[in-house]
C-alpha cells in the first residue's frame, strides 16, 4: 500500500463540499494524479479511522489564463484530481 501522504494532498473545504458533508456524508479530497480509487479508500480509512463505502474520482481541467505582462500570451492553470469519498452509515470525519 502507498502511504496516505503520497495519495491525499488536502481536504477541500468549499460551500459545495460542506453541503455534501452535511446532507450525504460525503467528503471531498484533492489527490495526486496517479492515485486510484482503492488507494484513496485505504488512505482515508487509515488517516481518519472510518469505513469507506464508495469513492468517486474525477479530473478537473485547468483554466486558460491570459498573461498580464505580454500581450497575446496565454498560460494554463494546472489540472487537478479530486475524490469524493462516501462514508458508511454512522461514520463521520471531524473537521477542525
Amino acid at each position: 500500500m502507498i502511504s496516505p501522504d503520497k495519495v491525499i494532498k488536502e481536504k477541500r473545504v468549499t460551500e459545495k463540499s460542506a453541503q455534501l458533508e452535511a446532507n450525504l456524508n460525503q467528503h471531498v479530497f484533492e489527490v495526486y494524479p496517479q492515485s486510484k480509487r482503492t488507494d484513496v479508500a485505504e488512505a482515508v480509512e487509515k488517516l481518519y479511522n472510518v469505513k469507506v463505502a464508495r469513492v468517486n474520482i474525477f479530473t478537473v481541467k485547468g483554466k486558460n489564463k491570459r498573461s498580464r505582462t505580454v500581450r497575446g500570451q496565454y498560460g494554463k492553470t494546472p489540472d487537478m484530481k479530486k475524490a469524493i469519498v462516501t462514508l458508511q452509515q454512522g461514520e463521520s470525519i471531524e473537521t477542525v
